[in-house]
């Protein structure tokens, strides 16, 4: 921690983001004077959140583009053994959960499997390092754990709902899908807007539980870093500590988001 700066400042300066809004005078970024530049602005992007959530997805389609191409049937090298466990243990999971036809499934689980991985190991990186660089070429924030920004998970979700709205429809109709929300779990016309009340708070609550599910784990976790950081020197052995527990967390977040997704999409190919 700086000199001169207490520790509220310390932590508000770690849970910052680098943003840029629309305002009277043009696209600006928030700055270390004016952190709350575009606070409440509609119009604003949480431009490292998008950095390195895009960076971490060119990585992931690079490492295992570049070991489908240089794949061998003898013996495999370490790199391929590892993208082939991962492949292995996705499949299986996703096989063992959905029961539809849809060869869609199984790479969508591996995409989000390890997209939500990777960014979830940024955490891993001490909270000061890439922030202090990033600070002596001007960049007054930077958050590197995507899942850390509700806006992130948020948008994550509402793919996966839209998703589930698509396939209800296409797999059961218009019809069907109105009434699963109109018919279920009482099936008579009278109980119809109760339905539709217990229905449709199910469907809502699908987006909302995976978003705030993933980001308020990994926020606090974070958060617990940052107050780790603060003691100095001294860190060294919590942050360890922290580090080894933090890697299951950010393992069963990513694997939690997977596998709600296969089931909801599940659900949603099952026509009662």
């Amino acid at each position: 921690m700086s000199e001169g700066h207490s520790s509220s400042d310390y932590i508000k300066h770690h849970l910052q983001n680098l943003q840029v809004c629309s305002t009277s005078e043009g696209w600006q970024f928030n700055t270390a004077e004016n952190p709350t530049l575009c606070k409440g602005n509609f119009n604003t992007v949480n431009v490292d959140s998008m950095f390195f959530s895009l960076l971490l997805g060119f990585l992931f389609l690079w490492g295992f583009r570049r070991a489908a191409k240089k794949a061998t049937v003898g013996v495999p090298s370490k790199f391929q053994a590892f993208i082939e466990l991962v492949i292995d243990f996705v499949g299986t999971n996703v096989s063992d959960t959905f029961h539809g036809k849809n060869r869609m499934i199984a790479p969508l689980g591996l995409t989000i499997f390890v997209w939500i991985y990777m960014m979830n190991l940024m955490d891993l990186i001490p909270v000061d390092i890439i922030p202090g660089l990033a600070g002596l070429i001007g960049i007054p924030f930077l958050k590197v754990v995507p899942s850390t920004d509700v806006n992130v998970t948020f948008a994550m979700s509402l793919s996966v709902f839209v998703l589930i709205i698509y396939y209800s429809i296409k797999m059961k109709g218009v019809g069907g899908f109105i009434k699963e929300l109109t018919l279920n779990p009482f099936n008579h016309w009278a109980a119809i807007p109760f339905n539709i009340i217990l229905e449709g708070a199910a469907l809502i609550a699908k987006p909302i539980s995976l978003s705030l599910r993933l980001f308020g784990n990994m926020y606090a976790g974070e958060l617990i870093y940052v107050l780790i950081a603060m003691m100095g020197l001294y860190q060294l052995p919590l942050h360890f500590g922290w580090s080894v527990l933090h890697l299951l967390v950010t393992f069963l977040q990513a694997f939690i988001f997977m596998m709600l997704t296969v089931v909801y999409l599940s659900l949603a190919h099952e026509d009662h």
